[in-house]
């Protein structure tokens, strides 16, 4: 296959899997988005199996269950009933029949306390998350508007230590197109603490300054959401990263008064640990919220 042609059709796959992730919420029409493509159904499908190695319908199904996970933990004022709306399923009943088949339990079960042992489960299979002793308790949010951010990224599938290759491309591309000032920035589509961790979606972004010249066109572009964020400023190591998102949803979250969307978090670099010879990093979390 051409050089040109993989880069298109991975523009393509990213593009479906960046449209599923912003409209989860809702019917996700095939033949809109094949449209808005300008390609066909079946290639569109196509596409998609041979860049992620799953079909569209089994991400759509494993995205909802995502996000209806998180949002059974952080959205204490909504129903099942409404969890199920927003993460765009048409019935409460077919949303337990598939939640169950999924984590091994009801959402009540999950809400009562069931999602502890499965997360603890997730958090186990990183071993430098297991080593990690940090606490975050002393840790209070700056609530912060974001506005909409363009980046330039790749995506990378699996939350392990081979996202180093996807920022080591990034920094290549940085210093082939000249580019002076930017901002690194991880954008996680999938809480990591309670997805397997091998099919979390990580995105490695960068956004550059407004006016920047960019010679190459290898990469795609996407908007990271506006919104209302909690913001987190945080310093640690690579295992620290999973004991803190386990934190913000598990303890923090549910204790305030606040709840989240299905917007994804990120992560703006200050530091980034898998560039960083000692492996650190110093970050400020963005966290989306509503009240």
């Amino acid at each position: 296959m051409k050089k040109e042609t993989l880069q298109k059709r991975v523009q393509i796959a990213n593009a479906i899997m960046y449209y599923i992730y912003t409209h989860i919420e809702t019917n996700i029409d095939m033949e809109e988005l094949s449209g808005d493509l300008n390609i066909s159904k079946f290639h569109m499908h196509r596409i998609f199996k041979d860049i992620f190695g799953k079909n569209i319908y089994e991400s759509i199904k494993s995205i909802r269950l995502q996000k209806a996970s998180n949002l059974l933990l952080t959205n204490k004022y909504s129903t099942i009933n409404d969890i199920a709306g927003i993460c765009g399923y048409s019935s409460q009943s077919s949303f337990l029949r598939v939640f169950k088949e999924r984590f091994g339990m009801t959402p009540k079960e999950w809400k009562r306390g069931g999602y502890k042992k499965f997360s603890q489960h997730i958090i186990e299979q990183s071993q430098k998350a297991k080593k990690s002793t940090a606490k975050f308790d002393h840790l209070e949010p700056t609530i912060v508007k974001m506005p909409l951010i363009q980046s330039y990224y790749i995506r990378h599938s699996g939350y392990n230590a081979q996202i180093s290759s996807a920022w080591q491309k990034l920094q290549t591309w940085i210093f082939s197109n000249d580019v002076l000032e930017c901002r690194q920035i991880a954008l996680f589509h999938d809480n990591p603490t309670i997805t397997p961790l091998q099919e979390c979606q990580y995105v490695a972004c960068i956004a550059v300054e407004k006016g920047a010249k960019i010679k190459s066109d290898r990469l795609p572009k996407f908007n990271i959401s506006d919104g209302i964020y909690a913001r987190f400023d945080l310093e640690g190591e690579q295992g620290d990263m999973l004991k803190f998102i386990q934190w913000v949803y598990h303890e923090w979250l549910p204790k305030s008064e606040y709840e989240t969307t299905t917007k994804p978090p990120y992560v703006i670099y200050k530091k980034n640990n898998y560039l960083s010879e000692d492996g650190m990093f110093d970050i400020s979390f963005y966290l989306s919220i509503k009240f």
